[in-house]
């Protein structure tokens, strides 16, 4: 056990000695949580529409009063007259405005007559997040039209009550839980793979051999101190996202304590499988040309920016194997569920078998030569 630690006790000091090195491995999920948590999943607003009025009747300035409703209120979009289809067109198509809605002539009188009239609406189709929100919006509209002012006595439609189960929750919430993970992995990553290939090339592991240090205390020493250092990360990334983030569960014992074993436990996953992925490796190039590709690999297909769900059937297989699509499940159990220990066992279980797992097949792959 002493020598173990021994061997903790240096690669620590080693790594506190270059701060650089947890700062690293903290900016890259900081600055994708800060600006991807508030460039995407933003609700629309200010949008440009242009409006074509053939009609001029009563029922086209419901229409308007009601576009000037959802301007005043919501805001999702802003009206802009036009005199004719063909310029609204062209002005969607080249991007000074963002749709363009059409009320074709007689569209009062065949209200009125219940003859069933159409609404036309132009979008950029090229922008899906826009053009199906702001089809949503309209769809919305319509329905409100075709509601009569006197309802009949028997129900002539089913409708739906939805219930959420949360408040709205923002981008920047929904991404925390990969930021923290994706921390963990970068600490992991440079802290610990790229630190051992180069230990290795430059000779520090051929000074292990004079000493009685065992293949199983040198492996468990090394990962030992990666889970340290991937254990901070997750610390820090919790405690700055959780209040840049705006969510108050640090301030709460139960779920500090569910965040902490759930942190130990996710570095000792990250920690196995990059120490199985670095064992054999001997060029120090090649953890540095691996970084992107394991990243995109790992980060992508788990959950973490796209539901799973949406996913073709091999790249949910790789989501099944994945350490990250556990932990980053558990996280946003934890962090935006209030889920319990019942909720994140599963994820628990398997992160832990998946950390001894990775370093059980690690250790006999282990040389003690260079």
């Amino acid at each position: 056990m002493n020598r173990m630690m021994a061997i903790v006790e240096r690669e620590l000091r080693k790594f506190f000695r270059s701060p650089t090195l947890m700062l690293v491995s903290m900016v890259l999920p900081l600055v994708q949580l800060i600006i991807l948590g508030n460039a995407f999943g933003g609700k629309i607003h200010n949008a440009r529409v242009g409006v074509v009025d053939y009609d001029h009747g009563e029922q086209a300035v419901q229409i308007k009063e009601a576009f000037d409703s959802i301007a005043a209120n919501i805001d999702t979009f802003r009206t802009v007259p036009y005199d004719n289809e063909r310029q609204a067109r062209e002005d969607v198509r080249t991007g000074k405005i963002d749709a363009a809605v059409i009320i074709p002539m007689q569209y009062s009188r065949r209200v009125l007559a219940g003859d069933s009239p159409k609404l036309g609406l132009v979008v950029d189709n090229s922008d899906q997040f826009m053009s199906s929100s702001l089809e949503a919006q309209m769809q919305s509209l319509v329905d409100a039209l075709n509601q009569p002012v006197i309802q009949p006595q028997v129900v002539q439609k089913i409708s739906l009550q939805i219930v959420e189960l949360y408040p709205y929750v923002e981008y920047m919430k929904y991404l925390l839980a990969g930021s923290i993970a994706l921390a963990m992995y970068v600490s992991v990553m440079i802290g610990g793979g790229m630190l051992y290939i180069d230990d290795k090339a430059r000779g520090v592991h051929e000074g292990f051999l004079v000493t009685p240090i065992t293949r199983l205390e040198l492996v468990m020493g090394l990962n030992i101190a990666g889970a340290i250092k991937a254990v901070l990360s997750g610390i820090s990334l919790t405690v700055i996202g959780s209040l840049l983030a705006g969510l108050g569960v640090i301030f709460h014992i139960n779920q500090v304590l569910q965040l902490s074993v759930l942190i130990v436990v996710t570095s000792i996953a990250f920690n196995g499988m990059m120490f199985l992925l670095m064992v054999r490796v001997e060029d120090p190039l090649v953890p540095r040309a691996m970084f992107g590709v394991l990243n995109t690999l790992l980060f992508f297909p788990s959950g973490s920016i796209y539901p799973i769900a949406a996913f073709p059937p091999w790249l949910r297989a790789i989501a099944i194997v994945d350490p990250f699509t556990y932990s980053i499940h558990a996280f946003k159990a934890i962090l935006l569920k209030d889920g319990g220990w019942v909720a994140i066992q599963p994820d628990l279980i398997f992160l832990f078998l998946f950390g001894i797992g990775t370093l059980l097949i690690a250790t006999p792959l282990f040389k003690r030569t260079l």
